[in-house]
């Protein structure tokens, strides 16, 4: 259940209190599972990529086109996943997006609009 807009005001003003009154206690509440979990996915990811390298280079050298193909398959594969966790990781002191939040009501919104 979404918090009202009144509640939502209610709990920004808490936690801004809290960042100026104890900026580190609040960094340390403020969890960083998400930002760690999309660091982790980007370094498989670029792992995954160098294996596509290694693949595509084996498939050239044996002449195995289907190796090759497989190779660049993982390569753009692992791409795509370095690039939307990269983009999807919240900034350092920033929350990440809440359903419920200013961010989703504002996104709400604008697909109503259209």
């Amino acid at each position: 259940m979404p918090l009202s807009e009144h509640e939502q005001r209610m709990l920004e003003q808490m936690e801004r209190a809290l960042y100026a009154e104890d900026p580190k206690f609040a960094t340390a509440l403020e969890g960083s599972g998400l930002r760690t979990y999309t660091r982790r996915r980007v370094y498989q990811a670029v792992a995954g990529f160098l294996v596509g390298i290694a693949l595509l280079m084996a498939g050239m050298v044996t002449v195995q086109i289907w190796l090759s193909v497989v190779g660049f398959l993982v390569m753009l594969g692992c791409a795509v996943l370095a690039v939307t966790g990269w983009r999807k990781a919240p900034k350092p002191g920033e929350q990440p997006a809440t359903p419920g939040g200013p961010a989703a009501r504002r996104q709400a919104r604008q697909r109503r609009s259209v």
